[in-house]
């Protein structure tokens, strides 16, 4: 099937690629970004697996993280365009009203990496244990430092302070994975261990990455352990680093595995990455939605969980004791990005 590329809904910021849908038969992915290589991938994994499934295709995205107001405009053109399905990494959970209704019409919706707080507002999520993503890193961070780790300064780089489920999964479970009490693993920043020097926003980007990091180190020039949302946002914060004289000083963590973290994995740049597999999530929440408008069989979460776990691994050169991690040779053959 050929697909071709559609401009549409520009005033609403959003990108489109589009097949010639039959109502029957449509299946549409609603991303954060097109830019973030993450979501770059999930759309190919998406377009590939729609094309092998004889479903048409329609992606959006928004311009950026936390702008749920495309994504809602994204969702009512699905519905009335009759899709079968919807994909859709939410940007916050304001787009909940709008996939209830598309739920309502008959779609299958299918969160992909963060799922959406309402459990009415998606049939299932595919994602990354992204809980599991923060304790490996976490874990690998406090076993490097040692007996140090009693005496860290904690930076935290999370995506904004909406409390976006995939945000306070990692955030929370990379603390816990250190050692840290977390009162509330419901949202961020419910501790009060003295180790952490503050949560900053970095929208998921470099830029971000770069401002968080220099608002936290004019905090504490101190800090020696760097949490970030993703890689981006990790490229940003050693650059702050670097331009404060301080390359080195601190240990860098992330969450994505995309083939540039994974890269900087190989230069020293990020300590350890929690890698996950976008193109699966997307393949596979296509191949639930060519099983539904088949016969209106539903995708079942994996054994023990709530979501279709779609795996993650730790990837890290420096191995740590008693924490299961994989090379930077082997996370290259499985980035992506």
């Amino acid at each position: 099937m050929k697909l071709k590329t559609t401009a549409l809904l520009g005033a609403a910021a959003l990108a489109l690629m589009a097949g010639s849908a039959s109502a029957a038969d449509l299946a549409c992915l609603i991303t954060k970004n097109n830019t973030n290589p993450f979501f770059v991938k999930m759309k190919e994994g998406a377009e590939a697996a729609a094309a092998a499934a004889g479903l048409d295709f329609q992606a959006y995205a928004g311009e950026k993280d936390g702008d749920a107001a495309p994504q809602i405009t994204a969702i009512e053109n699905c519905v009335a365009a009759g899709a079968k399905g919807i994909l859709i990494t939410a940007s916050n959970d304001s787009v909940a009203p709008a996939l209830k209704d598309a739920r309502a019409a008959g779609i299958l919706v299918i969160a992909l990496d963060t799922p959406i707080a309402d459990p009415e507002a998606q049939d299932m999520t595919f994602a990354t244990d992204n809980f599991e993503a923060g304790i490996l890193i976490g874990k690998w961070a406090a076993a490097t430092l040692g007996a140090e780790a009693a005496n860290a300064k904690i930076a935290m780089l999370n995506i904004n302070k909406d409390n976006i489920s995939v945000d306070v999964q990692r955030n929370t479970g990379f603390l816990t994975g250190f050692g840290i009490t977390v009162p509330d693993l419901s949202v961020m920043d419910s501790e009060d261990d003295p180790r952490v020097i503050g949560h900053e926003s970095s929208d998921a980007n470099p830029e971000g990455g770069l401002r968080a990091m220099e608002t936290l180190l004019a905090k504490d020039p101190d800090i020696n352990v760097v949490y970030t949302i993703n890689e981006p946002a990790a490229e940003g914060a050693y650059q702050a680093l670097k331009n404060a004289g301080k390359e080195g000083q601190a240990i860098i963590v992330s969450v994505d595995g995309g083939c540039p973290g994974v890269a900087s994995v190989q230069s020293g740049v990020i300590g350890a990455t929690s890698q996950q597999y976008p193109l699966l999530m997307a393949s596979k929440g296509i191949e639930a939605i060519a099983a539904f408008a088949k016969d209106g069989t539903k995708p079942a979460a994996s054994d023990g969980l709530t979501f279709f776990n779609t795996g993650v691994n730790l990837v890290t050169d420096k191995p740590a004791e008693g924490v299961t991690s994989i090379d930077s040779t082997k996370g290259t053959e499985l980035c992506w990005g």
